[in-house]
C-alpha cells in the first residue's frame, strides 16, 4: 500500500476470486476518507501498471480518486499480474460480472460500480453488462466497435489485416514471458519478437496470409483478426450488434471521425439511445492514439483536443465524463449536464455543435456523379458516357495512407496529404469545380458503383477526400467491399464509407478515389477467388459511368 501527494491511497496486485477459482489482481485507488465512494472500474489486457494506458483512456485514476472516486484497474485473465490463460473475449463476460460485483463489496464503496475506458477495455463493459450485475450502474466506452465483422477483424468482407498483425504481435511479449522459459530462452525469443515487429513492413506481405507466417514463427496467437472469417464464434464472443436489449444501465459513447471504430461507436449509440436508457455521444476529429494536434497531417485547433481545454459545458473531455459518471453513481445528487445528448466536432469549420439526435434528420442524401472525364458533379452521366478502366496487381498494391486504421510505425493515421495515391494509375480520381458557398457533409456516406473486373474474385475501395485552394488533398473517410465470385459481371456495389462530419469550405472540391486495395491495412485481393493460396493474377477492372449504370457518392449534405 502507497499514499500519493494527494492523499490518495493505491493498493497493489489487490486479488478478486472469479467463480472458476482463478484470481484476477487489481490496483485499487482510494480517496482519503472513509467514504463511501462511487466506484469505477476498467478491466484491461494492457497492463494495468502502464501509464500510457491510463493516458490513452483518458482517466488518471489518482486524479479520479482525489475528486471522489474508488478506482479499480484490472488485469484481465490471464494478462500481466492475473492467472489463467488468455483467450480474447472468452471470459469477458463471467469474469466482468464477477468484477463488478467484487468491486462493489471493497471497502469504501457506495456500492454502486461505472466502467470505463476504450477499445478492448470498452469491449469488457459491454460484455459485462449484457451479463446485469445487480452493481453496474452506468458504462462509459470510447472508441469500440458494434459488429466486429465491420471494423475490427473485417471490412466489407477484407480482413483488417494491420490491425490483426499489430494487435497480436504487440499482446506476444507478455503471452512469452508466461510461458515459463529459462531467462536465456526468454531474452532471445523477446529480441526474436522485437525483429519481427522491426520487419512487419515487410512481413505483411507474406502469403498466403491465413497462414500468419508472422505469429508461427513465434508460436503465437492469433488474437482472432484472422481466424474470424472462418470461425463464427470468434466474432460471436465480442459481438455488440444486436444486443443492446441485454444492457439495461445509462451508457457514455465518445468516437474519433478517424478512428478505426467510429461506425461502431455511433451504431451503439444510435441503438442505445433507441432503448429509451440515457445515452450520451462525443465525437471528436480523433484517430485511435491521438487526441490533439496534430491528427494525421491536419491542425483542428486548440478546442478540438481531448482534454487540456475547456471545450466543452463540463469542462473539458475528461470533466464531462467524470460528471456524467457522478450523476449516475450518486443519483441523490444535482449534477448538470448539458441538454443535448449528442456532440460533435464539424472540421472545415473546425468546431463544436450539440446535436438532439445522431444522425441529424435534416441532413439531406445528395448523389454527386462519377462522370468518365474524372469529374464530379450533381448532374448525371449521360447515357453515352463510356466507362474508366485501370489494372489490378495484388503484388503492387495501393498503400494506406492514413484513415482509420490501426498499424504499426511507418504508417500515419487520420487524414494523410493523397498526392502520392493520387498520382497513381490504379486510382481512378472524380474531383468537382470548387465550391462556390460551403457545403457541409454530416452523417454516413456511401459510394455506389456499376463495375466489373477481368477476375472472378477481386475489391473495390472508394474514398472521400477534402481538396483545399493550394491543391492538398485530405482524406475523410473510406470503405471497402470484397466481391467473393462473378466480379466479371457488371454489378451494382454499394460500399459503406462509414461517417463523417466536415465542411467543405467555400474554394474547396469534393474528391472521390475508386481503386481495388489499400495495402497493408486490408489483406490484398489476389484476384484468384481463393485467398488460402499464394497464386495471384492480374485484373482488368472497369467502373461504368452511363446513365443507366451510373456511379456516385450520396452525401447527407446539412444546408
Amino acid at each position: 500500500m502507497t499514499r500519493c501527494s494527494s492523499g490518495v491511497i493505491v493498493e497493489l496486485d489487490v486479488p478478486a476470486r472469479m467463480r472458476d477459482g482463478v484470481t484476477l489482481r487489481s490496483n485499487v485507488f482510494r480517496p482519503a476518507g472513509p467514504g463511501p465512494w462511487p466506484t469505477l472500474l476498467t478491466r484491461t489486457p494492457y497492463d494495468k501498471d502502464d501509464l500510457r494506458m491510463h493516458a490513452w483512456c483518458g482517466l488518471d485514476p489518482v486524479l479520479a480518486a482525489s475528486v471522489g472516486f474508488l478506482v479499480v484497474v484490472q488485469d484481465v485473465r490471464g494478462r500481466f499480474a492475473s492467472d489463467g490463460r488468455f483467450d480474447a473475449f472468452l471470459h469477458e463476460r463471467a469474469d466482468g460480472y464477477d468484477t463488478v460485483e467484487w468491486a462493489a463489496r471493497l471497502p469504501g464503496s457506495n456500492g454502486r460500480v461505472a466502467m470505463y475506458s476504450a477499445s478492448y477495455c470498452a469491449s469488457t463493459q459491454w460484455l459485462a453488462a449484457m451479463e446485469r450485475p445487480p452493481s453496474l450502474a452506468a458504462i462509459s466506452p470510447a472508441l469500440t466497435w458494434s459488429e466486429p465483422l465491420d471494423g475490427l477483424f473485417a471490412r466489407g468482407g477484407a480482413i483488417e489485416l494491420g490491425l490483426a498483425l499489430r494487435w497480436s504481435l504487440e499482446n506476444g511479449f507478455d503471452s512469452l514471458g508466461r510461458l515459463g522459459l529459462a531467462a536465456d530462452e526468454r531474452a532471445r525469443r523477446v529480441q526474436a519478437l522485437v525483429d519481427e515487429w522491426d520487419r512487419l513492413a515487410t512481413g505483411c506481405w507474406s502469403l498466403p496470409v491465413e497462414a500468419i507466417p508472422a505469429l508461427r514463427r513465434h508460436d503465437l496467437p492469433d488474437l482472432g483478426g484472422i481466424r474470424a472469417l472462418e470461425d463464427p464464434e470468434i466474432a460471436a464472443r465480442c459481438r455488440v450488434a444486436g444486443m443492446y436489449d441485454r444492457v439495461a444501465v445509462p451508457t457514455l459513447h465518445t468516437a474519433g471521425w478517424h478512428d478505426i471504430f467510429v461506425q461502431g461507436t455511433l451504431d451503439n449509440y444510435g441503438a442505445m439511445a433507441a432503448t429509451g436508457h440515457a445515452a450520451r455521444l462525443v465525437v471528436g476529429p480523433w484517430t485511435h492514439h491521438a487526441f490533439a494536434d496534430p491528427i494525421g497531417e491536419r491542425v483542428f485547433g486548440m478546442r478540438a483536443a481531448r482534454d487540456g481545454v475547456a471545450a466543452h459545458p463540463n469542462g473539458t473531455w475528461s470533466d464531462l465524463q467524470l460528471s456524467w459518471l457522478r450523476r449516475h453513481l450518486l443519483p441523490e445528487r444535482d449534477i448538470e449536464l448539458p441538454e443535448s445528448p449528442v456532440r460533435i466536432f464539424v472540421m472545415g469549420r473546425n468546431e463544436w455543435r450539440d446535436e438532439l439526435a445522431w444522425p441529424p434528420a435534416r441532413a439531406v442524401r445528395e448523389r454527386w456523379f462519377l462522370h468518365g472525364d474524372g469529374t464530379l458533379t450533381t448532374a448525371p452521366p449521360e447515357q453515352q458516357d463510356v466507362g474508366t478502366d485501370f489494372v489490378f496487381d495484388p503484388m503492387d498494391p495501393v498503400p494506406t495512407l492514413g484513415g482509420h486504421g490501426v498499424l504499426w510505425p511507418g504508417y500515419a493515421t487520420g487524414p494523410v496529404e493523397q498526392a502520392t495515391v493520387e498520382a497513381r494509375d490504379d486510382v481512378l480520381v472524380f474531383t468537382s469545380r470548387p465550391l462556390e458557398r460551403d457545403l457541409e457533409v454530416t452523417g454516413r456516406i456511401s459510394t455506389v458503383l456499376h463495375a466489373e473486373s477481368s477476375a472472378p474474385s477481386t475489391d473495390w475501395v472508394a474514398r472521400l477526400c477534402d481538396v483545399h485552394p493550394d491543391g492538398r488533398s485530405f482524406n475523410l473517410c473510406d470503405g471497402i467491399i470484397r466481391v467473393r465470385d462473378d466480379a466479371q459481371e457488371c454489378r451494382r456495389y454499394e460500399i459503406d464509407l462509414w461517417s463523417t462530419s466536415n465542411v467543405f469550405l467555400r474554394g474547396h472540391r469534393i474528391r472521390v478515389h475508386v481503386t481495388s486495395s489499400s495495402f497493408p491495412r486490408w489483406d490484398r485481393n489476389l484476384n484468384t477467388g481463393d485467398q488460402r493460396e499464394t497464386r495471384h493474377a492480374v485484373a482488368r477492372q472497369r467502373v461504368h459511368h452511363r446513365a443507366d449504370r451510373a456511379s456516385y457518392i450520396a452525401l447527407p449534405v446539412i444546408r
